[in-house]
Order: structure tokens, then C-alpha cells, then sequence
């Protein structure tokens, strides 16, 4: 196999499970460590919008792990954003959400793992947990392969195998149905992943363990599973008929935001940063510095935000919270995006020099950008420990889950959007912030329930929606233009 740059022609395969739980992250973490450890290059993805499992796929590839979310983005970036990542890459290998079918609740199969696949053309491995079933499994497959006829189940792995008699009885079920097994694994002691209130601990927080994990995981596909068979599938796929997604194409093609209308007497805008011009370009020849935090307690950020950055005129410097007691020099925009810091409170609160840096350039009007962990960060407190104060509510851990998809609209101007922009987004925290909103909240939930949330305070947009550029590159773009005035 060789390296593909034709895009539409690269061989992929998607992994799912018939629920959370069944060990699909383990067996595509490591596919991707086996493959990459035979010589491919291998190209990570997952289903959904999930921040923690990419960590550990890059791990395993050596290469930035990407999201394909047919909610946040659309259906019709789904296949785009997957050859935006698999440039020159051998395989790539997608870690499907939930179960096959599961999607954005109420609204069918959108952003299932199985929508997913059908808009990939590409086959799916199902993962199946056999540790207290034999021949039932039998009913379990042919039920996931009969659901959807245009999902094309290719195989399957068995999980948590007891026996080699377990197995024999296991395979004689499956391949009833007419499905190959491609791998076995055998019940053993878990590979060490540990887990907290919002789900697996990032790579960030694990260092060499986070290796080893990944190696172990790796090992036991190696070990279990046909590598041979496994692409043999990938490369099964159908064509593709987009293109790869591209961030300066993107910011090219995406429309405009609309100019700001002067008040009475003031100069006419500055015809150098009009909106709309892509890549844009200081009179001096400087790309604007966007700070962008980092580190530990902020490890949630897609890797198109940075390229739409980038395309759009900034240089991006990454800076950590945990470590670093100011920002770049020359920040003159700063993204802070999601994470945990709420389980290291006390030492961003103790880096004074930091908050009062990020202070500093907030009310200095540069435009900042804050989700989630971002948003706390900008509280005046969290869990009773002063934060950077740029915000007057208050953070605190709560005992309720927060979790879904929303559908938004931006209710106030800000450094990001226009009042009236129609974003989806997702939310995922146990926190709470009280106020919950500002005088200029930053979006209006439509659905699930109609509430509005966030803050929209001199250059600062703060809220706990996690939304992804690249269904809305106009985002980046108005981002740097602020820069470029501030």
C-alpha cells in the first residue's frame, strides 16, 4: 500500500459497536498504532464531537486527531474534512460514537456513526462486547447488519473472548450470518485509560502513561486481529466525489459579514480590513498574533480552528495557564478553548501573573474567544478561587451533567459573529455559572429548550457552547479583522 494524494481514493474504515462500552476505542486506538507501527501513515478521525479520544489517536498515528460531526458541521463537510486530514496518507481509520445508530437525539440518524459511514462509502467493523453471550451474538449482528441496508457491516471483532472454546462457539454464530470475524480479543485486564466526570483523562494530563496505553492497546490488535484483512476492507471503500476541505478556500468562498455601520461623524472603515478579503494582510507585512491556550487544564481545541486562523491572517502562539505568567508577546487576540480547569483551579489561580495578563488584553477591547472551560477561566471565580475576573459571575462544579447538541443563534455583535448567525453547538460540562448570561448574552438556544447563555462584554465572547469553525469559516475571519483593529 502506498501513500494516496489522489483524496477520494484513500482507503478508510469506520469502527462502531452496538453500544458505548464495547471496546471500540481500544480497537481503533489500536488499529491505528498497529497499522502505523507496520509503516503506514495513518489518518485519525472520530465520529462526534468528543475532544479526548482524538488525543489518544494522535498518540497512536503521530498525526493531529480530526472530528467528523455531521451535526456540527453538516453531512456535506463530513467527507471533505475526512480528505482534508488523510492528505497523504496510506488509511485512514474512523472511531465511530455511541452505537452504529445512535445520533443527535430527535433528529434520526443525523451524526450517527452510521451516517457517518454511508457518507464516507466506507465499511464499518462492528465491535461487540461477547464476554456473556455465544450464540445470541448471532441475533445481535444480523440485527445491526438488517437495520440499515445501506450500511455495509464488513466485520466484526470480538471482544472480551473468555475461552478458546468461548471463541469456536462465537465464530460458528457469526459466521452463520454471513459476516467474518476480523479479530479476537481475549477477556483480559483493561488497559489502563482512567476516567472522571467528563469521561477519559486527556493524553495532556497523562504523559508516559498515555503512551504506554496506547502501546498496550496496539499490541493486543496486533496480537488479535487480521491487519491484512482489516485494510484489505479499507481499501473497499468507494470513491469519493468532493474535494478536500481546504481553510483558505473555505474563508474564500464562505460570505462576508456584514460591515458595521459607522455612528454619525466617525471616520469611514479602513478599506484594509474589510471583511470579506481572504487571507488578510497588515499594512506592515505582520500576521496578527492570536494567543491560544494550551496545556493540561485546556486540551479541547479542533485543529481546523488553528488552520482557519492561519488562512485567515494570524500567526497562532500556543501559551499554557499551568505555566507560563503572561501571554505571548504581541498577543493581540487570544482563544481560550475547552478542558478541565476545575480539577487544577488552585494552580490557575495562583498564577497570578497570567490572570492578569489575559485581564489586561480583555479590557483592553482585543477580541478574545472563550468556550466552556475558557468561559470559567474568564469568571471571577471558580469554586470560590479568583479566576481572571473578566467576567463578573461566578463558576462552580455542579453534580448535573450538561450534555448535547444545541442549535444557536448569536443574539449579540461580538468578535465572532453578527447578531442573527445560526450555529449548532455542543455543550458538555458539570458546571454552572451564575449569572448564566450577561446584558448581551452571546447565543439564543433554539433547541432543545429556548434560553439564552453566555456574554458578549467589550471584545470578549464567552459561553459554554462548543461550536466548530469550519461550518462557519466568516468566524475566523471576523476573529482576525478584530485583531487587526483592537
Amino acid at each position: 500500500m502506498t501513500s494516496s494524494d489522489s483524496g477520494s481514493a484513500v482507503p478508510r474504515l469506520v469502527i462502531a459497536a452496538p453500544s458505548s462500552g464495547s471496546g471500540k476505542t481500544t480497537v481503533a486506538t489500536g488499529l491505528m498504532a498497529a497499522l502505523t507501527a507496520r509503516g503506514l501513515a495513518v489518518s485519525p478521525h472520530k465520529v462526534g464531537p468528543d475532544y479526548i479520544d482524538p488525543g489518544y489517536h494522535a498518540l497512536a498515528t503521530g498525526r493531529v486527531g480530526r472530528n467528523l460531526d455531521a451535526y456540527l458541521c453538516g453531512p456535506e463537510l463530513v467527507g471533505p474534512l475526512l480528505l482534508h486530514g488523510a492528505r497523504g496518507c496510506d488509511i485512514a481509520v474512523v472511531e465511530g460514537v455511541m452505537g452504529l445508530y445512535d445520533g443527535a437525539a430527535g433528529e434520526g440518524e443525523l451524526a450517527s456513526t452510521a451516517q457517518v459511514a454511508k457518507l464516507l462509502r466506507a465499511a464499518v467493523v462492528l465491535v461487540v462486547d461477547a464476554s456473556s453471550q455465544s450464540r445470541s451474538v448471532a441475533a445481535l449482528v444480523h440485527g445491526f447488519v438488517s437495520w440499515d441496508p445501506e450500511v455495509r457491516i464488513g466485520g466484526v471483532i470480538l471482544n472480551k473472548v473468555a475461552s478458546d472454546r468461548h471463541e469456536a462457539l462465537l465464530r460458528e454464530a457469526v459466521d452463520s450470518v454471513g459476516v467474518p470475524v476480523l479479530g479476537v480479543l481475549r477477556r483480559a485486564a483493561p488497559v489502563e485509560t482512567p476516567s472522571r466526570h467528563l469521561g477519559l483523562v486527556p493524553v495532556a494530563e497523562r504523559g508516559s502513561d498515555a503512551v504506554d496505553a496506547v502501546a498496550a492497546m496496539g499490541a493486543r490488535v496486533a496480537d488479535g486481529c487480521d491487519l491484512e484483512a482489516l485494510a484489505g476492507l479499507a481499501r473497499s471503500a468507494g470513491a469519493l466525489s468532493c474535494a478536500a476541505w481546504d481553510a483558505g478556500e473555505a474563508l474564500v468562498s464562505s460570505p462576508p459579514p456584514p460591515l458595521p455601520v459607522p455612528s454619525p461623524g466617525a471616520a469611514p472603515p479602513d478599506p484594509l480590513v474589510r471583511p470579506g478579503r481572504p487571507r488578510p494582510q497588515a499594512p506592515d507585512g505582520l500576521r496578527r498574533r492570536v494567543a491560544m491556550a494550551s496545556g493540561a487544564a485546556f486540551t479541547f481545541s479542533y485543529a481546523e480552528h488553528t488552520e482557519l486562523l492561519a488562512a485567515a491572517g494570524a500567526e497562532v502562539v500556543t501559551f499554557d495557564p499551568l505555566r507560563d505568567e503572561e501571554l505571548p508577546e504581541g498577543t493581540q487576540g487570544l482563544v481560550i478553548g475547552g478542558g478541565f480547569p476545575e480539577v487544577y483551579a488552585a494552580e490557575l489561580s495562583a498564577n497570578e501573573g497570567l490572570r492578569k495578563s489575559v485581564a489586561e488584553l480583555a479590557f483592553s477591547g482585543a477580541p478574545v474567544a472563550a468556550e466552556c472551560a475558557g468561559l470559567l477561566y474568564l469568571c471571577r471565580e471558580l469554586d470560590g478561587l479568583p479566576m481572571c475576573g473578566v467576567l463578573d459571575t461566578a463558576a462552580r462544579m455542579s453534580e448535573r451533567l450538561t450534555l448535547g447538541y444545541r442549535d444557536a443563534v448569536a443574539v449579540s455583535d461580538s468578535a465572532l459573529a453578527v447578531a442573527g448567525t445560526r450555529m449548532r453547538g455542543h455543550e458538555f460540562h458539570r458546571t454552572v455559572v451564575e449569572p448564566g448570561a450577561g446584558a448581551a448574552p452571546a447565543w439564543g438556544m433554539r433547541a432543545p429548550e429556548r434560553r439564552v447563555e453566555g456574554f458578549v462584554e467589550r471584545g470578549v465572547h464567552a459561553s459554554y457552547l462548543h461550536t466548530h469553525w469550519a461550518a462557519e469559516p466568516g468566524v475566523a475571519r471576523r476573529f482576525v479583522e478584530r485583531c487587526r483593529t483592537s
